[in-house]
């Protein structure tokens, strides 16, 4: 159950981290980078059976 909540929420926060307009085109990919670390941190965590 929470593994499945972290998981939409995640998963939510890669999708918000999209530059989508014009002013956060210049970010680049620090805002997805992070949230792409997360998920692999989470993943990994998930196959090892810790969450």
């Amino acid at each position: 159950m929470l593994g499945t909540v972290l998981l939409i929420i995640l998963i939510l926060a890669l999708i918000g981290s999209v530059p989508v307009y014009p002013y956060s085109a210049g970010w680049g990919y620090f805002p997805s980078g992070i949230i792409g670390t997360i998920l692999i941190v989470w993943l990994i965590l998930v196959l090892v059976g810790r969450v």
